[in-house]
């Protein structure tokens, strides 16, 4: 797959998720699904959904029927965000290059949006699973991503993160935090597209270590991205990790060190898939441009 052809790939990929996202929240007009829309539609890399749309695909599935638990994970993802950017949590003001969710409408309605988008989130995928073609296989890749998203994934990462602001906390201990609070759901996607695709054993155990792998990698480059990018690259107040007292990639490894970091596990990600062949190239592509982003100028 050429850079042109990636590059084809993720947008018309990031087209269809955003068209079916455009749908998903379907409450009557209401202040609450405006800020659900806020949220859900302000932009962002659809990086989650267009891995598991990616991971389907590269086992055989078709796109179309794997749309609804793309969707899914991008609204689990959006209210992550919503709620790490409350005053409680990351107290952030600038999300995507525009004002967070309780900044626009407020503390108590930015917590219900994301209930709302963390909640229907399953209502979605639930009632997809029912007409999938393999509905066993449907259950256990949302059974996957409910996994990654609770208490013993994304949620614990951000306690763990929370706990650990402030501390001395080593490189292991950055890396297991890091596993959970940004990787867990980034290797849910792509071994939900891998169920949902049927795979079989050897290329889910390969596209686990991909996601494993890319997901921590996704985490270096954020680290990297807050101490050197300003709010036009990242659409996020820089230096907020600094702030915060948190302990980063960067502040451990340095911010050559931190991009060669991100650079290994994408090497280790990418040679996860080399049995799969051309079918994995836009998983290739999608690790380039994770790890791109934090490329030296």
């Amino acid at each position: 797959m050429t850079a042109n052809d990636a590059a084809s790939y993720v947008a018309e990929r990031r087209r269809l998720i955003d068209q079916a996202l455009e749908g998903a929240v379907t409450v009557d007009g209401s202040r609450l699904r405006d800020a659900m829309r806020y949220s859900l539609l302000g932009g962002g890399k659809r990086i989650r959904p267009i891995m598991l749309l990616a991971s389907g695909e590269a086992v055989g599935a078709d796109c179309a029927p794997l749309l609804p638990f793309a969707c899914g994970i991008e609204m689990i993802h959006t209210y992550s965000l919503l709620h790490d950017d409350l005053p409680a949590m990351d107290d952030d003001e600038l999300r995507r290059g525009r004002p967070t969710s309780h900044v626009r409408y407020g503390e108590a309605l930015a917590i219900l949006a994301g209930d709302a988008l963390l909640t229907d989130a399953f209502t979605l995928m639930t009632a997809a699973a029912q007409t999938y073609p393999d509905p066993v296989a449907a259950i256990r890749a949302v059974h996957e991503i409910a996994l990654a998203a609770g208490a013993a994934g994304m949620v614990a990462g951000q306690a763990e993160d929370i706990a650990a602001e402030g501390g001395d906390a080593d490189l292991a201990t950055v890396e297991r935090i890091h596993r959970r609070k940004t990787g867990a759901l980034l290797c849910a996607a792509v071994r939900g597209g891998a169920i949902l695709g049927g795979a079989e054993e050897d290329a889910l155990t390969r596209l686990t270590l991909y996601g494993e792998r890319l997901g921590l990698a996704f985490q270096v480059v954020d680290d990297v991205l807050d101490a050197t990018a300003d709010s036009g690259v990242t659409g996020k107040v820089g230096g907020r990790d600094r702030a915060l007292g948190k302990r980063t990639y960067v502040e451990l490894l340095g911010v050559a060190g931190a991009r060669a970091r991100a650079v290994a596990l994408r090497d280790e990600a990418v040679a996860a898939l080399d049995v799969l062949g051309t079918a994995a190239a836009p998983l290739r592509s999608l690790a380039d441009l994770v790890v791109g982003r934090a490329a030296a100028p």
